[in-house]
């Protein structure tokens, strides 16, 4: 099998040192104890696209330190309870619409479905970031880790577990975060930040390994972070510090609920390398790499039909039928 930045055999033996800073654990203990303590200031409007069997609503709440987001909710008629599912989407994108999670609902989850702050759906970002940025979001606020972009997302993303786990028809016991490139690595890092997850799916994440990304990928996001140091040259040392406290390479060993990754070997967007790498790290004791040899940035149907089936089973599911 080839792959675009390594034999086979050199991704599986690839190990690159964590470059986590000292205080990462204090700064997200910090950071989810503020997030948390946040009030949440949910509120529920039912949608009005009527589908058989199930319930749909948009919904709103806070973001962290500023903001207002928006999240889609789809859940099976009846008074529950139903396992959970929270799902992230792809860097510049929208969440998915009730429509697009009925597969879900109607298999018998409750599925909340989030649009990232100020991205392309209708999520807001009230947090102002020093200084300026290349176009897109890897590199807003990269001089301040208490100030950078992903950090707001990440505990967001957790947030949105809070949002889902207090629906009193869900049952906060069988939660699962799922999610496609950037949906993928917020996956992996709710279930890094949250006790929530006992389950993770995570499609050829992004956000892992940063470091090794912007070395290699000639595409977007990464470029934005090639870009912004061309400009800046002075600032890598910042920029990467700042990176360190949401780089997914280095919190992957505070992932420990079963999680399945999937990774592409022709991913010029998500290198496969830096899936590899992240993957070694998780600390789960039952994790499973699902590698698809002639992929690019996408996925086979085959793949939907498995994450399905996985979600089923981790979260007790019996499909309907």
């Amino acid at each position: 099998m080839a792959s675009i930045d390594m034999t086979v055999r050199e991704l599986e033996a690839y190990a690159p040192e964590p470059y986590a800073p000292d205080d990462l654990d204090e700064f997200w203990t910090r950071t989810l104890a503020a997030a948390l303590s946040q009030p949440l200031e949910v509120a529920v409007e039912p949608y009005a696209l009527e589908l058989a069997g199930v319930r749909s609503a948009r919904v709103t709440f806070d973001g962290f330190e500023g903001g207002r987001l928006t999240a889609w909710y789809v859940r099976p008629d009846g008074p529950g309870p139903f396992p959970a599912v929270a799902s992230y989407h792809g860097y510049s994108g929208r969440a998915a619409r009730p429509l697009e999670l009925y597969t879900l609902a109607a298999q018998g989850f409750a599925v909340l479905s989030l649009d990232c702050r100020a991205q392309n759906g209708e999520s807001t970002d009230g947090v102002v970031r020093p200084s300026g940025h290349v176009a897109g979001w890897m590199t807003q606020g990269a001089g301040s880790p208490e100030r950078y972009y992903y950090r707001h997302v990440y505990a967001d993303a957790v947030r949105a577990l809070e949002v889902l786990c207090a629906f009193p028809e869900v049952d906060a016991s069988r939660v699962a975060t799922t999610g496609v490139s950037q949906g993928g690595g917020l996956s992996l890092a709710a279930a890094a930040l949250s006790p929530r997850p006992r389950f993770v799916w995570a499609d050829i994440p992004f956000l892992c390994d940063i470091r090794r990304g912007a070395q290699i990928s000639e595409r977007l996001p990464y470029t934005e972070i090639s870009d912004y140091l061309r400009s800046r040259p002075s600032l890598e040392d910042a920029l990467w510090h700042t990176i360190s406290y949401v780089d997914l390479l280095n919190l992957a060993d505070r992932v420990t609920c079963e999680t399945v990754v999937t990774v592409a070997l022709w991913d010029d967007i998500c290198p496969p390398s830096t899936v590899y790498s992240t993957f070694r790290r998780i600390a789960a004791p039952r994790k499973s790499l699902r590698v698809l040899p002639y992929h690019y940035h996408d996925l086979s149907y085959e793949i939907a039909e498995e994450r399905l089936v996985a979600l089923c089973s981790a979260l007790g599911v019996r499909p309907s039928g």
